[in-house]
């Protein structure tokens, strides 16, 4: 049975969509079945895996609204191990439709009961608002990441997000846990980097993931040629960063095993 992981921040510009796409990919290249849902109205994660949105035909739209089998809807990528659930422009209305619907906060969590058990990890992408959308991703997940950009305002929101995930574990989601927060877009060369690093562990000391993603070129290369940065360039820092990160993910849930490759090496 999967792990749901929602990749969540209402502020724009920190990285949530970059680290959902390639914390997907990095599990799915560890050879962890992975599931990767687009729950974002700007669909950027469904280009950024390779996919032209002129193509869709049904989204994470027709699952929510219409009824539409999850099963149905899955595309398989050029990642071996990695399939999505698109998006679609039409999620933007979802929340509107949704609103008079019973449970419709358990909406996502439903569609995902359908196919989590062919899955090792699910990554959310959620959308970056506190809507009705994102708490049906909190409400679907086992735990969230929190990107947070090494930036002047980088704890502006987090605040309002984390009391929203406290909201969602009161009332909606129980087992509702903070993976860690992410720190993204660092620059060592900068003081103001380092600075801000230091605040987000004094404030957060163990929520913080080890693991630090770097501003990296490839990282923002990448996505226009549809493919996560593992892909694009496996050697980058970018690539790196993200692979690391969903190795400390799965050692902090004890989710490790022996790959294929070092099963050869062996």
């Amino acid at each position: 049975m999967a792990r749901i992981i929602g990749i969540a921040n209402q502020k724009g510009g920190v990285g949530k969509t970059t680290s959902a796409i390639n914390v997907a990919a990095s599990f799915a290249v560890l050879e962890y079945r992975t599931l990767l849902v687009d729950a974002d109205p700007q669909a950027n994660s469904t280009t950024g895996v390779g996919f032209d949105l002129h193509n869709i035909n049904h989204s994470l739209y027709d699952c929510m609204v219409n009824n539409a089998s999850a099963k149905d809807v899955i595309l398989k990528s050029d990642v071996p191990n990695l399939d999505l659930i698109p998006s679609h422009i039409d999620l933007v209305g979802a929340e509107l439709e949704m609103i008079n619907y019973p449970n419709r906060e358990n909406v996502l969590k439903n569609v995902l009961d359908a196919v989590k058990d062919n899955y090792d990890f699910i990554v959310i992408d959620c959308s970056p608002s506190l809507g009705l959308i994102t708490v049906n991703s909190l409400v679907a997940a086992d735990s969230v990441v929190v990107p947070v950009q090494c930036e002047f305002f980088a704890l502006e929101g987090l605040g309002k997000l984390l009391n929203t995930v406290k909201i969602v574990q009161s009332r909606l989601n129980p087992e509702l846990q903070i993976e860690g927060i992410l720190m993204t877009m660092y620059d060592g060369r900068l003081r103001l980097s380092n600075q801000v690093v230091s605040e987000v562990r004094r404030h957060f000391d163990d929520m913080v993931f080890e693991t630090i993603i770097h501003r990296n070129s490839k990282l923002s290369e990448a996505p226009s040629f549809g493919k996560p940065v593992i892909l694009y360039d496996a050697e980058s820092k970018g690539a790196v960063n993200y692979l690391n990160l969903a190795k400390e993910i799965l050692q902090k849930n004890n989710l490790t095993r022996i790959s294929r490759q070092e099963r050869v090496m062996e």
